[in-house]
């Protein structure tokens, strides 16, 4: 259906930095490159800056701005809220859009604490029998690489799922004097490396294999204790002293677990910001009996695919350039070759949201599915405080 003619979705977003830019790109972008049954309109952008908030409003194309969020959520021209804020206010602003009649976009991860994800849980399967959808943003299973990942597995390509190994290495905090910010203080961000971009990592490896971790045995370690105070985090929530030069940190800078998937296979995984050279590197391998295949982030629109029943003489990892129309999403965009970016993966998402929510489906992934992203990272968390000591998941 062309979007100019599809009934409209009103949408609300609260928060407007990093992830609040890149939503905001996604939800311009989506109705101008596919066919969406419903059309996203930008309304209403909500922060508690006001001179902020309305300066990000006309860059980023809202159409009003909202003091809180309590302000947005009750407005009757938004039927969507996006969750673009810090982990410690997911829940309660999720949940009460949730009873308000909103369907809830909200980042990852769920929330910060078990207790909080599950009350979340809770209010979207009550919400969904009145028929209001709720997703977490975990994009990057928007990655058309990351798809056909998915699939080859699915169909079976690679057999029984031997080894799994994901790394998700960055390096914005390998310099000490690098600012605090939000994403250092626990009570804002419930955790550091771990929550912040090991829960991709776990994401990713559930989403490609299909299978569940069943038990997992982890470290974690904070390298620099201490950091300038930065003047935007001073105060924040009663959390650092505007006069002081330096405060604590108090998530982790890294972590490293093992782990037990459901089909008997084996996990290794690494979360850090200390990775220096690395940026964003998101690197993926699947062993099965019968194939292998792997994701490299730097170089996100291949996946490299090895099929063991081949003649051995010949046989070898093959480079599968993920850019023809046939492959997930990539037909509305560019020719062969073409390649996308990270930005792509958010519209993705969005066309996922609007059509699930239009057809009356819950979108994946749901809320229950961040529930057991965060089971797995709260898991990891007692077993690194605990002698790395093996904790076992439902």
């Amino acid at each position: 259906m062309d979007g100019t003619t599809a009934a409209p979705l009103g949408v609300g977003m609260v928060g407007y930095a990093f992830m609040g830019a890149a939503h905001s790109q996604a939800w311009r972008t989506a109705p101008r490159f596919f066919d969406l049954p419903l059309h996203p309109e930008m309304r209403v952008l909500g922060g508690r800056d006001a001179v902020a908030v309305k300066s990000a409003a006309d860059r980023l194309g809202w159409q009003d701005t909202a003091s809180s969020w309590q302000e947005l959520v009750a407005r009757d021209d938004v039927d969507l809220v996006d969750v673009c804020t810090p982990g410690r206010t997911h829940a309660e602003i999720a949940i009460a859009a949730l009873e308000a009649g909103k369907h809830v976009l909200c980042e990852k991860p769920l929330a910060n604490t078990i207790e909080e994800a599950e009350a979340m849980v809770a209010a979207a399967e009550a919400a969904a029998a009145r028929g209001v959808r709720s997703m977490v943003g975990y994009t990057y299973r928007r990655v058309p690489a990351v798809q056909l990942a998915r699939q080859l597995v699915a169909d079976g390509r690679i057999g029984a799922v031997r080894h799994v190994r994901v790394q998700y290495l960055q390096d914005w905090l390998a310099d000490p004097e690098a600012p605090l910010s939000w994403r250092l203080d626990k009570q804002q961000a419930g955790s550091g490396a771990l929550g912040d971009i090991g829960s991709h990592a776990v994401d990713l490896a559930q989403f490609i294999t299909g299978e569940r971790l069943t038990g997992v045995s982890g470290l974690m370690e904070t390298f620099v204790h201490e950091r300038p105070v930065a003047a935007e985090f001073a105060g924040l929530h009663g959390t650092g002293d505007p006069g002081a030069a330096r405060g604590p940190v108090t998530v982790d800078d890294a972590a490293v677990f093992l782990a037990r998937l459901s089909g008997g296979g084996l996990g290794v995984f690494e979360a850090t910001r200390f990775a220096t050279g690395r940026k964003n590197a998101i690197r993926l391998e699947v062993n099965g009996d019968r194939g292998s295949l792997s994701f490299d982030f730097e170089d996100m629109n291949v996946l490299h695919f090895h099929d063991a029943t081949e003649d051995a003489a010949v046989a070898g990892f093959r480079r599968i350039v993920v850019t023809e129309p046939e492959h997930a999403y990539v037909g509305r965009w560019w020719p062969a070759g073409h390649g996308l970016g990270y930005e792509h993966a958010f519209t993705h998402q969005v066309v996922d949201l609007v059509g699930a929510i239009a057809a009356g489906q819950d979108p994946t992934p749901s809320f229950a599915d961040g529930l057991a992203v965060q089971r797995v990272l709260d898991a990891v968390e007692r077993s690194a405080a605990d002698d790395s000591r093996w904790v076992a998941l439902g």
